[in-house]
This record gives structure tokens, C-alpha cells and sequence, in this order.
């Protein structure tokens, strides 16, 4: 049944090709008029052809004759330079379908032709002569199917109930052909001809002569024959993967890959390791049979086997050459490690791992580059690219690979060269190689590491144990690891405000020196080196520690650079991730031991006075050079000639220490800490009573990037202790911190700096510093009592209280005072409607009372005596009375308000200090506790306070004026009752009295207004405008909440008229609107008059306030 049915299947083609053929043999003698219909003849056949195959239909040998008869006809009956192009890539293109089912049973001579013609047409080489020129879609349509016959097939392609070894029996008989003597000379033409298209700039013609080129010399080409091309094939396939045969000077990654192919098994069959032995030139050593043959080998070479002209027999000295020239070509290669597309990089990997794997004896000097290709691309950030050169890498160093024992060497090599010239590199700022190098160390940490041991079976002890030599006592880390920190030279970076959170500003640094990309590169190499040594690498953190520790010198900075990439290495995470990525897993003993040592080690050095006077008082001249300061000089452009009889060349001046060294030293201190903080995680609470002071020391720091660098420490010790936040690790450890800041202000122990750290503990906890703060207020006294002569010390102590007091404002509800209602509009008669009622009826006779006699009624319930009476009174009145003393009674004070009360009353002593910013602290501390105590806390301490308040208002200093002016102002907000009689005696005079100095003053000051009637200072931020707008302020609150008598309110609506004039600033115009409303509020008759007058017979010419005016009487 399936016979019939392909039968059937078979005519129905067979019907279809026909009417195709048939006409198409009819005109295969090609002419003007037969061109287009040969040309549609032949599209039709190829549409047929595809349709056919798309359906599943397998063309038998005698249907592809069939077809294949027009074809040949065409090719005979005419000239090859008479058949037009297009008609010619029709043809080749119906025979490249052919030759997919007709390569499995055609005749040998029928193959060869094919190849021939199709090699002819690409090559431009047909019949006699020179040939004709076709065009590149011609030559493309020629390739693809010279391609059709030379593709490598799969056993799955055979056709069906064909037997299983008919794909090798074929793929023999064509390689027997084509590597015959006979047909030798036509394939090297042919790879020649390849050679030339594979440079076009046709880019499909370019792709499949690369195909083409591959599978000749790999599969059809025999190995006496390759050494005779390889230099051509090499030579046009480096060009090829450089983009040097092309005007763009780059190339697409599919080219570089396809070009990269075609190299890789001319190489390795030219001159792998497997065709070397047997031809004699190499010997391969794995057992002692072999040593006894190397020894017994023949010092020269045997005579070579006579071979035809163009064969090339393989010797050792033609091995030598050829090795030399290609390793060149290989070099040359090395700028694909760069190339942008993951394709190319990962048909180097390839190329790489088949180049290392088949030549590893007969090219030695080729294996560090190759081998140096892979580790710089097994970094590549591409997915795809860093795991095939990891996978290529692993599959080498196996212990079943031949090459093992040589590439482990050559990676010894490497990475000893590497770190020698590393040096070398950073001091001629060639960024380039500094990154190169440190990925090529990188690399080999991360094959030596336990997790890649691990997961590929690789045991590379040979480089973990060169790793710990390097990194230990005997690495000789004293003389390259000076080398290495004598060309690293960090300055602290350019502030950058940005709006992200602080947290995010982990530990930054900066190499002078050094580009970021290629710090980057050093620090991951430094921490791959960590990683991979773990604890043997410690005593490599301890060397650079001790060499850091007691100088501020440049080397000092950079050894605390290198020790904090290290212990991140040990301990396995950066300060990039923060405290997300460290692991909770245990750590070693030693390690945790070596990190609880190391920071109370670095906690002592904020505790020691640096000796700078050794490093910087001593004259240049008197010093000898060091030979950490000695520099290759890099420069560029022509040497300069100069005019002098001096022979020798003017010797350089050292270079001087920078003022950021000292700041660096305690940034890369504070990242040792957070590391130290990472490894022992919650355990780092022990060492805590060491670190937290010089953590917030450095926070108040006034250099930016070391005071972000310590908020980012706190930061991650916070969260690698696994506290939500800082405030919270701060008041865990609160008695900690004071501790710390307490003895350092003891006589023994003296910190200017001391105060400025409360402060900021203080303001770090927030609100929940209330519970602590007794101990802060307690501990400042006793300081202030012992320290008051010291400006420095007073001032300090007292911000911290005025920090306490804002925490505490901002945590405790404003009291309710009594008397906070508006003086001026209680005594205002709104309506005189009451008055006109009492007048109307005050003569109407009283409402009339009950006259009728009632009966006496008792005085007492009946049966009860007056003795029974009295108890009842006494039982009824006892809870009625309790609760009436209770409510008289003033609520007991929160901790908050005790706290205030006992800053505000042993405060008030220091407002006579002999210095002025503290008696201005004082006094803003003091308005500060205003709003926060009850009348019965403030008022007996503002009392006691008043003559030295009243005297601040007469201080030499305009800032102190301006303070005490905010406290009268606070005073008469909330305390309005007890500063009735005492703003209008003792204050108002005052005020008219600065009012008239400031007036004076602002004539002889540079920042004064410039204009006519210009009142105040152009700027906001001068002492006289700050005093104007207090003043204005306080007058405001005192006319709003104090009984103001009339003259005196005369006198203010007079004094004030000045700041209406428009050229006053604006905030003070907006302040003398809201004192005018309030006046109007008591008296608007005469704030009316006033403001009226002043355009009569008060007139000011030099004020323009009309504008204010008139917002003034519409309120």
C-alpha cells in the first residue's frame, strides 16, 4: 500500500517537473528572445524544488537526473561567458538543492564536476582566458552550492532504509578524491579563489566562503597538504578577524567567529601535538618508557621523504619557523579579547581551548598568551562568554588532560610576571594593562578557589599553595609589597550633593592616579587573592596594617587600602553590597580573633597626637630621597632644549605630603572597622565601648567625605548587627558611647572634640535619647563646673544641652498656659446692644414672689438624730472633697519637663560668661524650654534670671541682642500674663533705644540697603535684620498678648512706620504688617491716625508705604 502511494506521490512530481523540464531543454540554446523565458523557467523549477522538500518529498536518483538534464544542457550548448548572470544563479541555485539529497549516491566525476564548476564561477576563472567577471550574487549563489556538497552531514540526514554506514563510506570516497594528486592542485586553487571572496565586502558571500574554507580543511584537505596553506590561510584569516581587509576597520562578531573556525583546524592540523608525533618532530613524555627514548632519540633530523612540489614535508626546524610565525599572528589577535560581541568572544574561548589542547607540545611560547586569553575572558561581564572560558579552562586543567602539567606552569608564570610588572604598569598610567593584569590574577585566584574546585573537580593545589607562599611569611611581601604601595597615591574625592539616602554613600575612595574602572579592577584582584588564600592571607593584612598604622605618609594610606581589599577577600563580601550580601554563617576562630584585635587597634589611633613634625617640619633639602618616592616619568610630546651650561639634568623636588593624607588615613581606618564589624556581626558588641567613639568622632568631622564616610559606618554596623537602625544600636549601647565621651573629658584625657560627639549622639538616638538623657544634662553640668574658664568647652557642652532641649521639644506637647486669650480683644466692646437692654428696663419693678404660707417643714429627715446627721455630712462629704484637691492640684512634670527644669535653673548662670556665643546659646536655650515647661517650672527661674536678661539686651554684641530679643519674644507667647507689666517698663524702652542705635549703625554698614528711605540690610542673614525681625516679632506677641497702655502703644505705632516703606526687605515688611493688624485689633482709631497722618502732617517723604497701608486697613 505505502508502495503505491509513493508511486503515486513519485508520477505526481514527476508530472509537475516535466512541464518545467521539457520546455526548458527546448530552449536551452540561450538567446535574446529565450533569456526570459529560461530566466522564469528556471524560478519556477526552483519553486517547485523547494515546495517539495518542504513537503516531506525525498527526489529519487533518476528524478534528480531528470531534473539535472536541462541543467547540464544549458552549461554545454552555450558559452560560459554567454550565459547571462541571472541565469547562471538560477542554475546554481536549483543544483544546491539538488545536491542536498544527490550527495549521498552521486558519482564520484559528477561531484567533481560540481566542485569544479561551482570553484571556476567564484574564482572568475572559466574556460581559456582570463573568464568573466560575475557578480557577487552570482559568485554567492556558486558557493552556496560548491557549500551544498562540502557541508559536514549528520547520520539522521541519510536517506530513508539507506544502510548505517553509508554516511562514512561516503564521506571516504570523497576524501580519497579530493585528496588524490590529481585533485590536490584544484583544491589548493579553490582555497585561493575562498581566500579572495572571504575579504569581500558582500557580506553572505563573505560568510559562506568562511563556511567553505572551514570544511576543506578540516574534513577534504589531507595533512601533507595543509602545511603548504597554512601560512596563506593564516595570514588572510588574522586579517579577516581584524577587520584589516576592510575600509570600516571593524567587523561583525559572526565574521570574526566564522574566520576564528577556519583557523583553529588548519593549525591544529598542520602542527597539532598528534600529527608531530607521528611524523617524529615532537616526543611526548607521560611514562619512564618515553624518558629512555627521549634520551636514545637522534640529535638531527631524519632525512625528509621526497613529496610532489607542492607538499611540504614536516621537520623540526620547519616546525621552529612556523611556530615562530604563528605565534606573531596569534599576538596579533589580541585585540578580539575587547571585541563588544559575545559571539566573537566566545569562538576565541574556543579557539583558545582547541589551540591549547592539540599544540601544548609544539607551541610553547604560544601557551601563556592563549592562556591569558581565557582568564581575561572568563571575567568578561557576558554570561555566556565568562562561563564558556571557565568551562574551556576546567576542561584544560582536568586531570585527564595531557595538557594539564604544562598550562599549570605556564600559569605560575603568568601570574609571577604579572605581579612584577604590575608595579610598572600603574606608575606609567597605562590603565589598560593595570586592568589586564588584574584580571588575569583574578582569573587564576577564582580557578584556585574551593567553590570552583568544587564544581569543576579541578584540585589546583600547585596555585593555591603559590597563592599562600605569595600572601605568607615566606611570599617576600616586604619587597613587592613596598614596590607595589610606592605607586599608589589616593586624594580624598570631589564632593558630589545627591539626594539618596546615606546609606547608600558607602565607603568611597580615590586613586590620583588611577582611573575608577582601573581601581575597580585592582580591588576585586586584591579580594580574589583573599578569597582564594582565606586565613593563610592574614598575616599578608597584618604586614599591610603595621605598615599603615603609625605614619600618615601616602604608602601608609595605600598599605590600609590594600589590607581592607584583602580582609573583604578573607572574609567574603564587599563594602560595595553593604550589610545585604555577608553571609551569617560561623566564622573561624582566628579570623574573629584577628578581627576583635584589629579594631580596638585602629579604635587607639583616634586616641594618639600623629607626629607630623617628623614628616613635614624637616627642610626638603635635608632629607634623603626614599625610595618609595623615586618615579618613572611620563611624558609626552618633544623633550625640551634648555639654554643652559648645565650638563646635568635639574634634579626634581620631592614631592610634599597633601593635607587630605591624615583624612584618608582615618577613611580607610573607619572601612577596616566595618569590615572587622561584617566578620564578627553580632558579635562585634564586645569591642563596641572601643569603636563607637571613633566612629562619632568622624562623623563630626568637618571634612565631608570623611563625615559621610563615618554616618556610612554607623550605617553598616547597624545592619550587620542586625539593628533597624543607628539610633537603635546607639541606644542599645548608649552607657557605651557616654563612657567613651566621659573620659575624654576628664583632666587626664582632654578632647575638644568630645562635646561635638555627645552632640551627635544625641541628635542620632532622636526622641528615645529622653530615657537616657538625665545621665547626658548631669554629666555637661558637672563638665561646666569643672571647665567653665574654657570658651571652647563651655560652648560645646552647651549645645549639647540645646540639642537635648530640641529632642525633647520635639517629643513633649506645647504646656497649656493660662491666660493665652487675646488681651487687646477681651477689653474690645464688640456691641452695645447689652448696654441699651440694662438702660430700658433697669426702673422695672422685681418679678413677682410667692407669697402663700406654707407649713414649717424639717430641718432633718424624721427618726434621725443630729448626731447621725453629722456622720452622713462627714461619710458624703470625704469623696466629694478628694477629688476637689486633686483637680486643684498641678499635674506631676514628665520626665521630659523635670529634665528641662533642672537645664533651665542651673543654666541661667552662664548668661554674665565672658563669652558672647555662649551667652547667646544660653539665651536660645532658654526660649527653647519655653514651650516645653508649665508657668510653676519656668517663672521662678525666668524671674531670678530677669536683671541679667534685661542686661543682654544692652550687650556690645548684635547676635546676643538678637537671642535675647527671641527669648522676650518666646517669653510673651506663652507666658503673656507674667510679662504684662515687665515688655512695656522694662522691655519697650530698651528695644526704642536699639531701634535708633540700629538706625545709626545701618548708615555706615556695607551691606545696608542703597535707596531713598531704604530700611534694614539687603541680605537676611546680618545680625541688624535678624535683631529688626525679633524685635518685630516680640512686639507682635506682646501687643497680641499683653495689656498694652496707650501711650506707649503710640509710641510703637510711630516706631514702626519705617518698616512699611517697600524698599524694606520683604520678610521685615510682612513682619510690621502682622505688629499693625494686632495693633488694630486694640486700637484701631489710633493705628488709623497714625498710618494717615504719615501722608499729613506726620508726612515722610522718604517712605513709600502706601502698599502696606492699604493691606493694613483691609484687614
Amino acid at each position: 500500500m505505502n508502495t503505491q502511494l509513493n508511486d503515486s506521490l513519485s508520477q505526481q512530481w514527476f508530472t509537475r517537473f516535466k512541464y518545467i523540464c521539457v520546455p526548458l531543454l527546448e530552449k536551452s540554446q540561450l538567446s535574446a528572445g529565450t533569456v526570459a523565458t529560461v530566466l522564469a523557467l528556471l524560478s519556477n523549477l526552483e519553486d517547485t524544488l523547494l515546495d517539495a522538500n518542504g513537503t516531506g518529498f525525498t527526489l529519487s536518483q533518476s528524478l534528480v537526473s531528470y531534473i539535472f538534464f536541462p541543467l547540464s544542457t544549458i552549461l554545454r550548448r552555450n558559452e560560459s561567458s554567454a550565459i547571462p548572470d541571472q541565469i547562471l544563479e538560477k542554475i546554481f541555485g536549483v543544483l544546491a538543492i539538488l545536491c542536498e539529497t544527490w550527495w549521498w549516491y552521486c558519482d564520484i566525476q559528477i561531484w567533481d564536476q560540481v566542485f569544479k564548476l561551482s570553484s571556476s564561477i567564484i574564482g572568475g576563472v572559466e574556460g581559456k582566458g582570463k573568464g568573466k567577471v560575475r557578480d557577487d550574487e552570482t559568485k554567492d549563489a556558486a558557493a552556496r552550492c560548491l557549500w551544498a556538497i562540502l557541508r559536514e552531514r549528520r547520520a539522521e540526514e541519510a536517506p530513508k532504509e539507506s544502510p548505517e554506514e553509508l554516511l562514512h563510506t561516503r564521506v571516504s570516497q570523497l576524501q580519497a578524491h579530493s585528496q588524490s594528486l590529481q585533485f590536490i592542485p584544484i583544491l589548493g586553487q579553490t582555497i585561493n579563489t575562498l581566500l579572495l571572496t572571504a575579504k569581500s565586502p558582500y557580506l553572505p558571500l563573505q560568510r559562506i566562503s568562511l563556511k567553505i574554507l572551514r570544511a576543506l580543511v578540516s574534513v577534504y584537505a589531507s595533512e601533507q597538504f595543509l602545511p603548504s596553506i597554512l601560512p596563506g590561510v593564516v595570514s588572510s584569516m588574522t586579517r579577516i578577524a581584524l577587520g584589516m581587509s576592510s575600509k570600516k576597520g571593524w567587523v561583525n562578531g559572526d565574521i570574526v567567529a566564522l574566520s576564528l573556525g577556519t583557523l583553529e583546524p588548519v593549525i591544529v592540523r598542520s602542527l597539532g601535538d598528534d600529527v608531530s608525533i607521528r611524523e617524529g618532530i615532537v616526543q611526548s613524555v607521560v611514562d619512564l618508557e618515553d624518558f629512555i627514548n627521549l634520551a636514545n632519540a637522534p640529535p638531527v633530523d631524519p632525512k625528509p621523504p621526497e613529496l610532489p612540489p607542492y607538499l611540504t614535508p614536516r621537520t623540526s626546524s620547519w616546525l621552529r619557523a612556523s611556530a615562530s610565525q604563528l605565534h606573531i599572528a596569534i599576538n596579533s589577535l589580541t585585540l578580539l579579547v575587547n571585541h563588544p560581541t559575545p559571539l566573537a568572544l566566545v569562538a576565541l574561548s574556543s579557539f583558545s581551548r582547541a589551540i591549547l589542547a592539540s599544540t601544548y607540545l609544539t607551541l610553547p611560547q604560544s601557551r601563556p598568551l592563549l592562556l591569558s586569553w581565557l582568564l581575561s575572558l572568563s571575567n568578561c561581564s557576558f554570561p555566556e562568554v565568562s562561563q564558556a572560558a571557565h568551562l574551556a579552562l576546567s576542561e584544560l586543567l582536568a586531570a585527564s588532560s595531557h595538557a594539564r602539567l604544562p598550562l599549570l606552569q605556564a600559569l605560575l608564570e603568568i601570574s609571577k610576571e604579572n605581579l612584577s610588572s604590575l608595579p610598572r604598569s600603574i606608575i606609567s598610567q597605562d590603565d589598560t594593562k593595570v586592568e589586564h593584569i588584574a584580571g588575569q590574577i583574578e582569573a587564576i585566584c577564582q580557578l584556585a578557589m574551593s567553590s570552583s574546585t568544587s564544581s569543576t573537580g579541578l584540585s589546583l593545589t600547585s596555585i593555591s599553595l603559590g597563592i599562600d607562599t605569595l600572601l605568607g611569611p615566606t611570599g617576600g611581601i616586604e619587597k613587592w609589597g613596598f614596590t607595589l604601595l610606592s605607586v599608589l597615591e589616593f586624594t580624598s574625592p570631589r564632593m558630589n550633593v545627591s539626594q539618596g539616602s546615606v546609606a547608600q554613600l558607602l565607603l568611597e575612595d580615590n586613586a590620583d592616579n588611577l582611573t575608577q574602572p582601573t581601581r575597580d579592577a585592582l580591588a576585586r584582584m586584591l579580594r580574589a587573592l583573599g578569597r582564594s588564600s582565606g586565613e593563610n592571607s592574614i598575616y599578608a593584612v597584618e604586614w599591610f596594617i603595621s605598615t599603615g598604622r603609625y605614619s600618615r605618609t601616602n604608602n601608609a594610606i595605600a598599605a590600609l587600602w590594600c589590607a581592607a581589599r584583602l580582609l573583604e577577600g578573607i572574609s567574603g563580601f564587599s563594602l560595595d553590597e553593604g550589610g545585604i550580601a555577608i553571609s551569617s554563617g560561623p566564622r573561624s576562630r582566628k579570623l574573629e580573633r584577628f578581627a576583635r584585635g584589629l579594631a580596638r587597634d585602629l579604635a587607639e589611633l583616634w586616641d594618639e597626637e600623629p607626629d607630623f613634625n617628623s614628616q613635614t617640619d624637616t627642610p626638603r633639602a635635608d632629607r634623603q630621597p626614599e625610595d618609595s618616592l623615586l618615579k618613572t616619568e611620563f611624558t609626552k610630546g618633544f623633550k625640551t632644549i634648555r639654554a643652559t651650561l648645565q650638563v646635568a639634568e635639574p634634579r626634581a623636588t620631592l614631592p610634599t605630603l597633601s593635607e587630605d593624607q591624615p583624612i584618608l588615613h582615618k577613611i580607610f581606618c573607619l572601612q577596616l572597622l566595618s569590615i572587622s564589624a561584617g566578620i564578627l556581626q553580632a558579635r562585634y558588641a564586645s569591642v563596641l565601648i572601643q569603636v563607637l567613639y571613633p566612629v562619632l568622632h568622624s562623623i563630626v568631622s568637618p571634612a565631608p567625605h570623611l563625615s559621610l564616610t563615618g554616618l556610612a559606618t554607623l550605617h553598616f554596623m547597624s545592619a550587620v548587627m542586625s539593628y533597624a537602625s543607628p539610633a537603635n544600636l546607639l541606644l542599645s549601647n548608649f552607657d557605651y558611647a557616654l563612657d567613651s565621651v566621659s573620659r575624654r573629658l576628664s583632666r587626664r584625657w582632654l578632647d575638644v572634640d568630645a562635646t561635638k560627639v555627645m552632640a551627635v549622639l544625641v541628635r542620632l538616638v532622636g526622641a528615645d535619647v529622653v530615657q537616657k538623657a538625665g545621665d547626658v544634662v548631669e554629666e555637661c553640668f558637672d563638665r561646666l563646673d569643672e571647665y567653665h574658664g574654657y570658651e571652647v568647652i563651655v560652648q560645646g557642652l552647651v549645645g549639647v544641652l540645646g540639642e537635648v532641649i530640641k529632642v525633647i521639644e520635639a517629643e513633649e506637647p506645647p504646656t497649656q498656659k493660662e491666660g493665652q486669650d487675646d488681651m487687646q480683644s477681651s477689653m474690645i466692646i464688640s456691641s452695645l446692644e447689652p448696654l441699651f437692654e440694662w438702660l430700658s428696663h433697669r426702673k422695672d419693678p422685681p418679678p413677682d414672689e410667692d407669697a402663700t404660707d406654707h407649713v414649717p417643714a424639717p430641718h432633718r429627715a424624721w427618726g434621725t438624730t443630729k448626731t447621725d446627721e453629722e456622720s452622713v455630712e462627714n461619710q458624703s462629704d470625704g469623696p466629694t472633697t478628694r477629688p476637689k484637691i486633686a483637680e486643684d492640684a498641678e499635674p506631676a512634670p514628665t520626665p521630659g519637663q523635670a529634665l528641662t527644669k533642672q537645664m533651665v535653673s542651673r543654666s541661667i548662670y552662664f548668661l554674665t560668661h565672658a563669652s558672647p556665643v555662649i551667652r547667646a546659646r544660653i539665651l536660645i536655650l532658654l526660649s527653647s524650654a519655653t514651650p516645653v515647661l508649665p508657668e510653676s517650672a519656668l517663672l521662678p527661674s525666668i524671674h531670678l534670671a530677669w536683671p541679667f536678661i534685661l542686661n543682654r539686651l544692652n550687650d556690645a554684641e548684635p547676635f546676643v541682642v538678637s537671642a535675647a530679643a527671641g527669648l522676650v519674644e518666646s517669653l510673651v507667647t506663652h507666658v503673656g500674663s507674667f510679662m504684662g507689666r515687665r515688655v512695656w517698663d522694662d522691655i519697650w524702652p530698651r528695644f526704642s533705644n536699639i531701634l535708633k542705635k540700629l538706625d545709626a549703625s545701618d548708615d555706615q554698614n556695607a551691606l545696608a540697603r542703597r535707596g531713598y528711605g531704604a530700611v534694614g540690610t539687603e541680605s537676611a542673614y546680618t545680625h541688624s535684620h535678624r535683631l529688626y525681625r525679633s524685635i518685630l516679632r516680640t512686639m507682635t506677641a506682646a501687643v497680641a498678648g499683653v495689656h498694652m497702655q496707650d501711650a506707649s502703644g503710640w509710641q510703637v505705632i510711630l516706631a514702626f512706620r519705617r518698616f512699611l516703606h517697600k524698599q524694606a526687605h520683604d520678610e521685615l515688611q510682612a513682619c510690621a504688617r502682622e505688629l499693625y493688624i494686632a495693633l488694630g485689633r486694640g486700637n484701631e482709631d489710633a493705628v488709623w491716625l497714625a498710618l494717615m497722618a504719615t501722608f499729613s502732617y506726620l508726612r515722610e517723604h522718604r517712605w513709600d508705604i502706601q502698599d502696606n497701608v492699604r493691606v493694613i486697613l483691609n484687614e
